[in-house]
């Protein structure tokens, strides 16, 4: 076989990898507008903050320390203990679900049948106060995450496809772990979206919040809910991430890269979202593989955007999102 086609095979690999990871983060945008009707710009400054988070607790690192010290004239840094990773992420999980009750109780309850735009623009302001409030609560250093998952080539695939085919094929331990997660997370959303009750008062409250106030259902336990469960998405996403590359604050960035995955998927679809994903990932890999040597290499800081406006143009709603008519 060909080497280039080997080589071509192996990107496609890696690509479905990343495309995973791209889609964990744009779960968390579909939930939420899916749900409520609002494009949550602060889903990727939520992944940094779950992440940070959770580095702080492992560590036993004190929250606001060096605000502490300033004040007080104080060197004080850690409590002298470490968490295990298991109790680490439940508190986490737990500090997660604390910010959705913040932001539903001091923002959103605020903004009921509000314009889409002024909703948009208060996730924007949160995302800053998200970004900035974890800076002055864990530090801007960067830091590792190790939560035990597994990491490096997976043997096992290295010397089977080097049976085959004469090349081993580097596939990443996390990334193969990713795939799993999000199948996980996908199947079972996707069976609390559409048959529990919960998933049909989410998109009722979607659908029309005072429809949805008249017939008993609750605005502010449905959004605590759905916050919730996009932190928890959120957390998840900043594990992937923060284990891969590291936790710092150029991983809120991740959001960006999902906005070309929720266009191609469509804005309300979760099957959308992984199938999106993974387009995104392939795609700029193997573009990369096959075009960026001609044009001078990077192509994956574009190529993304430029598929993401070619469906705006053809298929705004994307693959799977609701083509939505209004009469006029």
């Amino acid at each position: 076989m060909p080497d280039q086609l080997l080589y071509a095979m192996e990107v496609t690999l890696n690509g479905l990898m990343a495309g995973v990871l791209y889609a964990l983060v744009a779960l968390g945008f579909v939930l939420i507008f899916k749900a409520s009707g609002i494009f949550n710009y602060a889903q990727g400054v939520m992944a940094l903050f779950a992440a940070l988070t959770l580095v702080g607790i492992m560590d036993g690192q004190v929250p606001f320390a060096v605000l502490i010290n300033a004040v007080f004239g104080t060197e004080i840094h850690n409590f002298g203990w470490e968490v295990p990773a298991i109790l680490a992420i439940f508190l986490t999980l737990l500090v997660m679900c604390a910010l959705a009750w913040c932001v539903q109780k001091f923002v959103m309850r605020h903004l009921v049948n509000q314009e889409p735009i002024i909703l948009f623009m208060a996730t924007i302001g949160l995302a800053y106060f998200l970004e900035g409030f974890g800076d002055l609560m864990w530090g801007a250093d960067i830091k590792k995450l190790d939560v035990g998952l597994p990491q490096g080539l997976n043997d096992t695939i290295d010397q089977v496809t080097y049976g085959w085919f004469g090349y081993g094929f580097f596939i990443d331990n996390l990334d193969i772990f990713a795939t799993v997660i999000a199948a996980i997370l996908v199947i079972g959303l996707t069976i609390f979206s559409q048959y529990s009750k919960q998933g049909r008062a989410l998109r009722a409250v979607a659908d029309d919040h005072q429809a949805a106030l008249s017939v008993g259902i609750s605005l502010n336990y449905i959004w605590v809910l759905v916050w919730s469960i996009a932190g928890f998405v959120a957390l998840v996403a900043g594990i992937m991430w923060g284990t891969k590359s590291g936790v710092q604050f150029s991983l809120s960035l991740i959001a960006l890269k999902a906005l070309p995955v929720l266009m191609l998927g469509g804005f309300t679809s979760i099957p959308g979202a992984i199938v999106g994903g993974l387009i995104i990932g392939v795609g700029e890999k193997l573009f990369e593989f096959l075009i960026g040597p001609m044009v001078g290499g990077a192509t994956e800081n574009w190529f993304a955007y430029v598929l993401a406006l070619l469906f705006l143009v053809f298929r705004p709603q994307g693959l799977f999102g609701e083509k939505i008519i209004e009469r006029v």
